[in-house]
């Protein structure tokens, strides 16, 4: 499969809080384009195994293409993390020795127009990462009172005007005037004005709807939920965030009451060199924790 890019991010800070040994066994819960999975499948040879799980077919098409040289080592399946736990029983593999998640929307996926995830090329408002299944954004906001999509925007994009915005939205809705990304955008602009400087002001929105969509920040808490009986005692947990919602819920969670001993005080982020060449890696935050459960009993 062509046209799947995607630029890890972190990549090497990654690897070295999982630690990936020979004969280790290791879960990516977002394999996107393979990039971690395939520094993990190097760095844990010659007999270490990673199971990939994604929500996209066009991303496990992608990454079983790159990543075949490594053969039967790798395992992929189409799920969400959430089930995790399913997945490994599935594989008749009771507990692993790190786990993975890289958050959010990849770039072949905001790339894509026809995926309806960016405000700035025109396509359908989907926003689906498995799009296959599931309410599109579109559905979303016809379901939707005004106050309940004004909620969203306000909880999941932290946008302060969102009871203008959603009246906005409705408006060009019930006037047959929001079919694509663009008349979304058109409608948030309306209210917010036009774009100044580096930040779009449909940023917001696109993003509060795209985790309502995805159901994003549940997947990440069932995924907390599940990791201590996915890891053997000392596997770690490591998570790369890219908006504070999510950040704020994996910090609270490695320094609250429970068998983790977070890997450092702060998460880390990318340098000046990676940030400058992938401007993606600028919002990135990648956090790591221990699982130890005798420190908690």
């Amino acid at each position: 499969m062509t046209g799947f890019h995607h630029v890890t991010v972190l990549r090497d800070e990654t690897v070295a809080f999982l630690s990936p040994h020979d004969g280790g066994l290791y879960v990516d819960c977002t394999l996107g384009g393979g990039g971690h999975t395939e520094a993990l499948l190097e760095a844990s040879g010659p007999t270490g195994r990673v199971l990939g799980l994604d929500r996209d077919d066009r991303a496990l098409a992608a990454a079983a293409a790159r990543l075949a040289p490594f053969g039967d080592r790798l395992r992929t399946a189409k799920s969400s993390f959430s089930s995790l736990r399913q997945v490994l029983d599935a594989q008749s593999i009771e507990r692993v020795d790190g786990i993975l998640a890289d958050l959010g929307v990849s770039s072949p996926q905001l790339d894509d127009a026809s995926r309806g995830f960016s405000f700035s090329r025109e396509g359908p408002l989907d926003m689906r990462m498995d799009d296959t299944s599931g309410e599109t954004a579109r559905e979303l906001i016809e379901r939707l009172t005004e106050g309940a999509l004004a909620d969203v925007l306000y909880q999941y994009g932290e946008e302060h005007r969102s009871r203008a915005v959603a009246r906005s939205i409705v408006r060009a809705r019930d006037e047959g005037a929001l079919e694509t990304t663009e008349d979304l955008a058109r409608a948030v602009r309306r209210v917010l004005g036009p774009k100044r400087g580096r930040i779009d002001p449909a940023t917001r929105t696109f993003q509060a709807l795209r985790i309502a969509v995805n159901t994003e920040l549940g997947e990440l808490e069932a995924l907390l939920a599940a990791a201590p009986g996915c890891l053997r005692p000392g596997g770690v947990l490591a998570i790369i965030s890219f908006h504070s919602l999510e950040d704020r819920i994996v910090k609270h969670t490695f320094r609250g009451e429970g068998p983790w001993s977070p890997c450092t005080k702060k998460p880390v982020e990318a340098g000046e060199a990676e940030a400058a060449a992938n401007p993606r890696a600028r919002s990135a935050k990648l956090r790591a924790a221990r699982y130890e459960p005798e420190a908690a009993a």
